[in-house]
C-alpha cells in the first residue's frame, strides 16, 4: 500500500541538527546569563532546583543527579506529594496531563522541598503554559529565588495559559532559554497533514548541558574547584561522589 512517505531516519536527523545549531547561536546571550545566576547560587552555598512534568522531567534529570552534572542540585516532582508527602498512590494513577495542569499542586512541591533562600530554580516546560510549572514559578518569585525557565517560546505564545492568572512560564523567569520547538513539538510531515519526530526533549537537554559547562567554567575561573559528578561506573566514582553529596546532606534527593 502507497504511503506517499518520503522522509525518514535521516531527513529527521537533518533537521535536528539544524535546530540544534540554531539554539546554538541564537541562545548563546541567554545560557551566560542562566549560567551566571545558577553561578552566584552555588557560590553563595545555594542549591540548583530544577522540576519538570511530563517529557519535561528528562531535562530535570539532565540538570539533578547525573554524571559530568552539578552536585548541588535537586529535582523535583509531582511525585514528591507521595514520597514526601504522604498523598495516596492513587494520585499519580490518572493521567498526568490532569495532575501537570493542577495549580493547587504547586504550593505543596514547594513546601516539602528542602529549599533554602538562596537556593535556585531550573523550570522546565516546552508548552509553558500548565497549571503547576506557572504556580510553581510564581511562587519561586514570590519567595525571591533566581529563576531560569527552558521552554518553547513559539509554542508557548501559540498557546493560551491554563493557569488562572494567564501568566505562563516565560512570564515569570528572570532567564529564558528558547528549545527553539515548533508549535506541537514535532518537526518532520506527514503525508496528508500532521507532524512526527519529537525535537525539544534534544533541543533542552543540549541548553541544560550548555548551561552546566558554562556553570562549570564560571566556578573554575573563580577558584573554586567544581563539584561535578563522575560516573558510578567508573572506579572511584562511589567515593567521590558520596564526598560531595556529604557536603549538601539533606538538601539534595537521590534515587527517587
Amino acid at each position: 500500500m502507497e504511503t506517499g512517505m518520503e522522509v525518514g531516519a535521516a531527513d529527521y536527523a537533518r533537521e535536528a541538527r539544524a535546530l540544534m545549531d540554531e539554539v546554538v547561536r541564537t541562545q548563546a546571550e541567554a545560557v551566560g546569563r542562566a549560567a551566571a545566576l545558577l553561578t552566584a547560587s552555588v557560590l553563595d552555598d545555594g542549591v540548583i532546583q530544577a522540576f519538570g512534568s511530563g517529557h519535561s522531567e528528562a531535562i530535570a534529570m539532565e540538570i539533578a543527579g547525573r554524571a559530568g552534572g552539578l552536585v548541588p542540585t535537586n529535582r523535583l516532582s509531582l511525585r514528591d506529594l507521595v514520597l514526601y508527602g504522604g498523598a495516596p498512590v492513587d494520585m499519580l494513577l490518572g493521567a498526568p496531563s490532569e495532575l501537570e495542569r493542577d495549580p493547587g499542586v504547586a504550593r505543596r512541591i514547594y513546601d516539602l522541598a528542602p529549599v533554602r533562600p538562596q537556593d535556585a530554580f531550573v523550570l522546565i516546560s516546552s508548552s509553558g503554559v500548565n497549571g503547576s510549572v506557572v504556580e510553581l514559578a510564581s511562587i519561586v518569585k514570590e519567595k525571591g529565588h533566581g529563576l531560569v525557565a527552558v521552554t518553547s517560546v513559539r509554542h508557548s505564545t501559540e498557546m493560551a495559559s491554563r493557569h488562572p492568572s494567564g501568566r505562563k512560564l516565560l512570564d515569570l523567569a528572570d532567564v529564558v532559554l528558547d528549545n527553539g520547538a515548533p508549535y506541537g513539538d514535532a518537526i518532520m510531515p506527514l503525508p496528508g497533514g500532521g507532524t512526527f519526530g519529537a525535537v525539544s526533549t534534544i533541543t533542552s537537554a543540549l541548553l541544560a548541558q550548555m548551561v552546566v559547562a558554562e556553570v562549570v567554567r564560571a566556578l573554575a575561573g573563580a577558584g573554586r574547584t567544581p563539584p561535578v559528578y563522575r560516573s558510578v561506573n567508573v572506579t572511584g566514582g562511589d567515593e567521590h561522589n558520596r564526598d560531595l553529596e556529604n557536603r549538601y546532606a539533606g538538601r539534595i534527593r537521590r534515587g527517587a
